[in-house]
């Protein structure tokens, strides 16, 4: 008891930092509190990034990243299957894809849309996991797929999302539910408008090169 009560008051799980466990294991161990002397929290933010950095969408997860819940995220944001993209990028693909096949879902997906680990992940995956190997594997060597390691623009954007929004924990773990969705959301729609703007300017540019190629080739 006295080492579970060190473990609870410590200042890396009060600051909300915890170990992470790795993407291919179960995180079905939800685990259970015994008394309701503090402040439930939600688990984590979820969100969906396009390559370029840009959000898409988010979502809170009240108790685990669990893939039913990832899945129906997915499902909610992109309910048409033209306007699903052709691969998702996730850190846990392998079980995405598992639970997919499992619950029947797989039959939709399949039609529109990849499963693939993002690269920065990919390398701390178990080996000998067959199905993530051929199926989510982000570069495979057989041509079977383009190598998304290669082309993607920023493979890692959420990741970056992320940390960037790690440095305000300590003011949102204080905020009430209704003041953080608005924080987060200010936030999110700051970051993806100075997104947006860095990637106008990128193809202003090239379109300068280019016209003042084509004006001294003249």
């Amino acid at each position: 008891m006295w080492c579970k009560y060190n473990l609870e008051h410590s200042s890396d799980y009060l600051n909300g930092r915890r170990v992470q466990q790795p993407h291919d294991e179960s995180d079905t161990n939800i685990p259970k509190k015994s008394h309701y002397f503090s402040a439930s929290r939600y688990y984590c933010v979820e969100t969906i990034c396009a390559p370029c950095g840009a959000v898409i969408a988010w979502t809170k997860f009240v108790k685990s990243e669990l893939t039913t819940n990832i899945l129906k995220f997915l499902e909610d944001v992109f309910p048409d299957e033209e306007l699903r993209p052709d691969y998702i990028c996730i850190d846990k693909a392998c079980k995405l894809l598992r639970t997919a096949v499992a619950n029947g879902s797989w039959v939709d997906w399949f039609k529109s849309s990849c499963f693939v680990v993002d690269g920065y992940h990919y390398t701390n995956h178990h080996s000998d996991d067959y199905l993530c190997r051929k199926w989510c594997n982000p570069a495979p060597q057989d041509g079977s797929a383009p190598n998304l390691v290669y082309i993607a623009q920023d493979r890692n954007a959420c990741e970056q999302l992320n940390s960037w929004l790690g440095e305000f924990e300590s003011i949102m773990k204080c905020m009430t539910p209704s003041n953080f969705n608005w924080f987060i959301h200010s936030m999110i729609f700051y970051h993806t408008q100075q997104v947006i703007k860095r990637q106008n300017s990128q193809n202003f540019s090239i379109i300068n090169e280019d016209f003042e190629h084509d004006d001294g080739l003249l």
